[in-house]
């Protein structure tokens, strides 16, 4: 059995890849990654263009920057979502400052007003996060009950297991995104914005 502290096989071997300046690597990290790093930049930014920005920023900095992985650290899904996080909130924080210097009456309130927008978008791209990495089987029995309203008798039934396990599964997941509340950049990552 491996240790708990020791990082995935696949990560390290990653990392290593891409220290050697293998492309390839950097294709198949793109391959994995390209959804999650776009759709947490959008989830933040609420553009297209910028999280196409974001998503290029993200790769090239992994690219340049291999070493700044620790496996040691979490997944090195857990580090390039942190990544996203952070240099997404870079950018909003960056256009919205530019658009209060240029109207500058009332900043003080502008300036909270954008930390509750960069508050709020964090903990929705942290909830967007959790939902893609919990495990099948919670997220299975999360979009029935709130996408198709389905009480747990009826996802019971849906997903073939027992009621008790429903119950579980909705019980777990939520608790899972109830953590989305409790800070704002994905699990795994060092620091908040």
């Amino acid at each position: 059995m491996a240790k708990k502290d020791a990082p995935p096989r696949w990560d390290r071997k990653m990392q290593q890849r891409l220290a050697r300046g293998e492309a390839a690597a950097l294709g198949e990290l793109y391959d994995r990654f390209a959804s999650l790093v776009h759709g947490l930049a959008h989830r933040v930014l609420g553009d297209e263009r910028a999280a196409d920005g974001i998503t290029r920023d993200v790769f090239a900095h992994v690219w340049e920057h291999p070493e700044a992985y620790d496996p040691k650290q979490g997944p090195l899904r857990s580090w390039v979502a942190g990544l996203t996080h952070r240099l997404a909130v870079q950018r909003l924080r960056a256009t919205e400052t530019a658009a209060l210097t240029r109207g500058s009456e009332g900043a003080v309130a502008d300036s909270e007003e954008l930390e509750r927008k960069v508050h709020r978008a964090s903990v929705a791209a942290r909830a967007d996060y959790i939902v893609q990495a919990m495990p099948t089987p919670l997220r299975a029995a999360l979009e029935l009950a709130y996408f198709q309203r389905r009480d747990y008798r009826q996802t019971a039934a849906d997903l073939g297991v027992t009621e008790d396990e429903a119950r579980r599964r909705l019980r777990l997941g939520l608790q899972l995104l109830s953590t989305a509340h409790d800070a704002g950049a994905p699990p795994g990552y060092g620091g908040a914005a």
